[in-house]
């Protein structure tokens, strides 16, 4: 079968949970079938990106501009319009003519889109089965925000985010064969959203690499305590400055020498604005993040707000690094606390959590052993991959083809 793939960040390196996803995901495609890419550039590419890509893709086609790069006066008419002014104003001609060239000459039997950011331009190509992954569900996490607003304006702002959204993702859910989502929660939201059933709303959970994420990778240092997201993505932000204001100095005033490592590039304004404490590093943007989990005696998500599944929980299980996680963390994941993962949602209870991880030496490998048995037997992203082929192999086979 013939798949055009179309991804809002571009997939290589693996440096963050939508770019893994996007990988893993055409690389199952490939392995079955002939794919075309074509993809943003979220940064600069070396050669060496675009030659690893290539060696499974027929084609790799890249529209060299970020995929959240704003027009001004576009976004102005945005504001005016029922679709969210950032779909307005991010809207690219350029990908347009780039996914339409690649149609015509490729002539795909499907089209995958990933994320709500490519959605516009595989609707604009005709005679095909089209497909669209949502791998976070926008309208469910603004309505969060819009429910944890401070004030009267930031509510209304929020709320008319939150309702542009959601009228948005109902529109492209109805239009699509078939939408998929990362977790259960995600795949009510969106039925319920769209009136849909289940069968036009596929789960395909996000995974992890087994084989390249074993433990023992490095020994891990006493008291060491990992943050493994970048905190460029705002729900990773504002999970670190609630961890660093309400959590960690409850940990330290019982364990003193804990060390919080924050992996991820992050500029000094960005480190200024969390709260300071000497004991928490800042890495930088680590190549390769697996010895930095490893070598933690734990993994912290304390995160209050976002869709989807972490990568970063099931990354440090695999590595075999004990998690502890908000329930809102660890949301969306067939996890049972006290054996696969601690799970807190006070300050005063997570911080507890740690310690207690901390100075259990048992507790910790019987975590660590569990945590990397789960990874293995349910999201191991080969039997992911196997999922998803069937979802566009078989789930769109029986659907009318529209726009022909």
């Amino acid at each position: 079968m013939r798949i055009l793939f179309l991804s809002t960040w571009f997939p290589y390196p693996l440096s963050q949970g939508s770019k893994i996803r996007a990988y893993y995901l055409l690389r199952a495609l490939a392995a079955q079938h002939e794919v075309q890419l074509v993809s943003f550039a979220d940064a600069p590419l070396e050669p060496a990106w675009l030659a690893h890509l290539a060696q499974f893709c027929r084609q790799v086609d890249v529209v060299e501009r970020a995929p959240f790069t704003y027009d001004r006066l576009r976004r102005l008419l945005g504001y005016a319009s029922a679709t969210p002014s950032h779909v307005v104003a991010g809207y690219s001609q350029a990908m347009n003519a780039r996914v339409q060239q690649a149609a015509a000459s490729f002539k795909p039997e499907r089209v995958i889109a990933l994320t709500f950011v490519t959605a516009p331009y595989a609707l604009a190509v005709s005679c095909v089965r089209r497909i669209l992954d949502l791998d976070n569900l926008m309208s469910r996490w603004l309505y969060e925000m819009y429910r944890q607003a401070s004030s009267a304006v930031q509510k209304a702002r929020r709320g008319l985010a939150w309702l542009k959204m959601r009228h948005y993702e109902r529109g492209l859910i109805r239009q699509f064969d078939l939408s998929l989502v990362t977790s259960q929660q995600d795949q009510s939201v969106a039925c319920t959203l769209a009136a849909k059933g289940a069968d036009s709303i596929g789960l395909v959970p996000n995974g992890v690499d087994t084989a390249y994420n074993q433990p023992g990778l490095a020994r891990p240092e006493s008291n060491t305590l990992v943050f493994n997201g970048s905190i460029a993505y705002s729900p990773n932000y504002d999970a670190m400055r609630y961890f660093l204001s309400e959590i960690f100095p409850l940990v330290t005033q019982q364990v003193p020498e804990a060390q919080l490592r924050i992996t991820g590039a992050t500029t000094e304004a960005q480190k200024q604005s969390l709260p300071a404490n000497r004991n928490v590093v800042f890495t930088g943007y680590l190549p390769d993040v697996r010895a930095t989990v490893a070598g933690s005696t734990a993994c912290v998500v304390p995160l209050r707000s976002g869709a989807g599944t972490r990568v970063k929980i099931l990354e440090a299980m695999a590595l075999g690094t004990p998690v502890v996680a908000t329930s809102k963390g660890a949301e969306g994941l067939a996890i049972k606390p006290e054996v696969d993962i601690l799970i807190a949602d006070e300050p005063q209870q997570f911080a507890a959590q740690l310690v207690r991880l901390l100075r259990d030496a048992a507790l910790n490998r019987r975590l660590a052993s569990n945590a990397r048995r789960l990874v293995e037997e349910h999201y191991d992203w080969r039997a992911i991959g196997r999922q998803f082929n069937a979802f566009v192999e078989e789930r769109v086979h029986a659907r009318r083809i529209s726009r022909c």
